[in-house]
């Protein structure tokens, strides 16, 4: 009896490391396609649903696809009430799993057949380099999976009697049928696998070590459980990181409890099917009912869950560095989407304070100049400590390239915070008739982000009217229609606005490879 507990667990072992294995070198060998796909797909709660049950199949770990959308509105990527269709669809997508492990792992037994491979596997993982060190870690782990789920049937042998249906709750009785919720909840907890619960519940319930009416129990309590993973990911992080988290768990309970109440009628339903022998395949598809019926459920609410998740968890005054919550460094894709969100708002914040310290004198407002500094010195600070933290794998040229547009970004924008402290320069522009107009639109170009080609012209058009008025101060100096001071304030004025309007080109070239292909 002890060493089938101990070939148990070292099966159980087994599956989560190779679960683990197999998700880690799935999300890598997806890379940015999968990240601007999610961010692509998303633009209705329906096809959130829809992208969110696809990408959890595709990578077996609904943790993940959640962990990934929280991750996402909190780099300002993703709406929240976007988000909410994603997360729908995790936890419809994760029954994928256990409809893998009942028809495959369970029922043809693919443990032998997947030692050869783990061979082979391993070979690729070791001595291969990039895209096939990727590929065999995946298959690793997909054999770890199906070599584990194999030791834990083959174990159960040596188990007959430790553990019986007598031995746990009842799942006929509403209180047997709750401790056998808050079980589930806590193996997969303690797991941090939804699917590796319902892997080993299914080898449960095909040892006869629990009957389907335990096992269904359980397997909606791994439904709560799995919401678990998202909290984590968010202790630490922003408002809406939060708020995408708690919303998260509300829908695993609200699903849960959908389940809790129709596990009578499903018991009644069953014995009249033919899939009441096959009790592994018929709680799988109990699984996947539940997890559908509580996505049809909440979907037509979506709009006024996400109203109630704004009111539960209300917005705070969010600071120009809002988004770069430490939980998003785990994560080099979104953390680099962080942070240039982070230098887009420095940019913008800095066009606004300009054009209403260049507005005409009616509407002309300094206080926002004034205060620029105590909002971009901060948040530029904050956002090179982020960059010091961020470590990118060196076979992703793409992020190391928008790594390299953000440290342009960082230089640019200090160097135009300094210009936006020349009072003296901003004031003469902002009277003058001839260069007013200029410099306003210099402004618009970094509140309103134009494209880099209009950029690029607003400056060529200023750098060229920056030269003929030069000529023009020299000109009216020698002919005693300006005093030299009066040259020196004005030439002065027309390097400040050549400077920004290169400072304002730049940036949004950098902006647009900053951000990389996702928007």
């Amino acid at each position: 009896m002890t060493g089938g507990l101990l070939g148990f667990l070292g099966g159980i072992g087994l599956f989560l490391f190779g679960m683990e294995t197999m998700t880690a070198a799935l999300r890598q060998m997806a890379g940015e396609r999968l990240r601007r796909w999610l961010l692509r797909m998303t633009r209705t709660p329906l096809r959130g649903v829809m992208t969110g049950a696809t990408i959890t199949a595709a990578v077996q770990s609904s943790s993940a696809v959640t962990v990934m959308a929280i991750g996402f509105v909190g780099a300002g990527l993703l709406g929240f009430t976007q988000s909410l269709g994603v997360l729908y669809g995790a936890h419809v997508g994760t029954t994928a799993t256990g409809w893998i492990v009942a028809l495959v792992g369970v029922k043809l037994k693919l443990g032998t057949l997947a030692l050869p491979l783990l061979f082979l596997a391993a070979l690729a993982g070791i001595f291969g380099e990039g895209r096939l060190a990727r590929l065999g870690r995946m298959l690793a782990g997909l054999s770890l999976l199906f070599i584990g789920l194999d030791l834990m049937q083959a174990s159960m042998a040596g188990m007959e009697g430790l553990v019986t249906p007598k031995s746990l709750p009842e799942g006929e009785a509403w209180a047997g049928r709750l401790v056998l919720v808050l079980l589930g909840m806590g193996l997969t907890a303690v797991m941090q696998s939804s699917s590796a619960g319902v892997a080993l519940t299914l080898v449960l319930l095909g040892g006869g070590a629990i009957d389907l009416a335990q096992a269904a129990a359980m397997v909606i309590g791994m439904t709560l459980g799995s919401t678990l993973t998202g909290l984590l990911a968010a202790m630490g992080g922003g408002v809406e990181m939060r708020r995408t988290a708690i919303a998260n768990l509300l829908f695993g309970a609200g699903t849960a409890a959908i389940a809790f109440f129709l596990l009578d009628l499903v018991l009644a339903i069953l014995p009249g099917m033919a899939l009441q022998r096959d009790t592994q395949t018929a709680l799988v598809l109990f699984h996947t009912f539940f997890n559908l019926v509580g996505t049809l459920v909440f979907l037509p609410l979506t709009g006024a869950f996400s109203r109630m998740m704004h009111r539960l968890v209300p917005d705070r005054p969010a600071t120009l560095a809002a988004a770069l919550d430490p939980a998003l460094l785990s994560d080099p894709g979104t953390a680099l989407d962080a942070a240039a969100r982070t230098a887009g708002a420095m940019a913008e914040a800095a066009g606004t304070a300009l054009g209403a310290a260049l507005a005409p004198r009616d509407r002309r407002d300094l206080r926002p100049l004034a205060a620029l500094s105590g909002q971009l010195d901060p948040a530029r600070l904050a956002l090179e400590q982020w960059l010091s933290q961020l470590h990118l794998p060196q076979d992703r040229p793409e992020a190391l390239a928008r790594m390299a547009a953000l440290m342009h970004l960082v230089d640019h924008l200090a160097r135009l915070a300094a210009r936006t402290r020349e009072a003296d320069r901003i004031a003469h522009l902002a009277d003058s008739p001839q260069l007013a107009r200029p410099a306003r639109a210099v402004a618009a170009a970094l509140r309103q982000r134009p494209r880099p080609g209009q950029a690029r012209r607003l400056e060529e058009r200023v750098q060229i009217l920056a030269r003929k008025h030069r000529r023009g101060a020299m000109l009216r100096e020698h002919a005693g229609m300006i005093d030299l001071p009066g040259v020196f304030r004005e030439t002065d004025a027309l390097r400040w606005l050549d400077r920004v309007a290169d400072h304002a080109e730049r940036i949004a070239h950098y902006r647009n490879e900053a951000e990389g292909p996702v928007r």
